[in-house]
């Protein structure tokens, strides 16, 4: 049995006039829907990996100015599960022609009940999950978060 090693990802819950932006991706061949989110990667804060993921998936700059959350999910067809730090974030500006990450096709700002119309869509149930907890006001300040790495 091989160690369990769950891949970490952030997220960025972008909210604008009762729109949230999500991106179409696809994967294996099939149209999902997700937030703009990816791995984090070495050497950057995970507040610096919400923002490159964010514009590499939607073309988009953003400020994160909370945590939202951190969700766990195990896909029953993966070896590996998913530890998503999310963070709400303001748009600042769209870089139009921006070249979009390999798979995705294109953002789109969706209203919370346009989300759960496409949940059969969704890449994992922390779509839907984050949208619901950004409308309920869920917010942690970003000083939870601590890098403490030696130089």
């Amino acid at each position: 049995m091989s160690a369990w090693t769950p891949h970490v990802v952030v997220a960025c819950v972008v909210e604008r006039d009762g729109r949230f932006l999500l991106v179409e991706e696809r994967i294996a061949g099939e149209l999902r829907m997700n937030q703009p989110a990816g791995h984090w990667e070495q050497g950057e804060t995970l507040v610096e990996g919400a923002i490159r993921e964010t514009l590499e998936e939607s073309g988009w700059e953003v400020e994160p100015t909370h945590v939202l959350g951190i969700y766990h999910y195990d896909p029953a067809d993966l070896e590996y599960g998913f530890l998503r730090i999310a963070f709400v974030a303001r748009a600042l500006r769209e870089r139009p022609g921006y070249k979009l990450d390999e798979g995705i096709e294109r953002p789109v700002w969706l209203t919370r009940d346009e989300v759960a119309a496409t949940v059969s869509l969704h890449r994992s149930p922390m779509v839907l999950r984050c949208v619901d907890d950004h409308i309920a006001g869920q917010r942690f300040p970003l000083s939870m978060l601590a890098h403490l790495n030696e130089a």
